[in-house]
């Protein structure tokens, strides 16, 4: 672990980048479905987690564009409430999907979520 020792009485400054956070970006990825229109989306982490999200997401309808960043995520056309199994069960947190389905479409498809 990386440790800082700071002595003296001089002034800090600088500048810092800090990466998107999974367990914040899961919860706002699955909401999308609730707004039933273009959703933009800075600083999504590119990981497993959120990869499987942007999939389900795809193969429920939604459209989604990657571009230097900044993902739009266009959930209009919702037209499959199925959630296929070997993409429930990629991760645990896929389940967090199944509550904005179900609010938009009043019905969902799932099984057990993963891990």
């Amino acid at each position: 672990m990386k440790k800082y020792i700071i002595e003296g009485g001089k002034k800090l400054e600088g500048k810092t980048y800090v990466s998107g956070s999974k367990n914040a970006s899961l919860p706002i990825i699955a909401a999308t479905i609730l707004n039933g229109g273009l959703n933009r989306l800075y600083n999504v982490p590119n990981i497993h987690d959120t990869q499987m999200m942007f999939k389900i997401l795809e193969i429920l309808g939604c459209k989604i564009k990657k571009n230097n960043g900044k993902i739009t995520i266009n959930s209009k056309e919702i037209t499959n409430i199925e959630i296929p199994e070997n993409l429930m069960q990629e991760m645990r947190s896929s389940v967090i999907i199944v509550g904005a389905l179900i609010a938009r479409k009043k019905e969902a498809i799932f099984t057990y979520p993963g891990d």
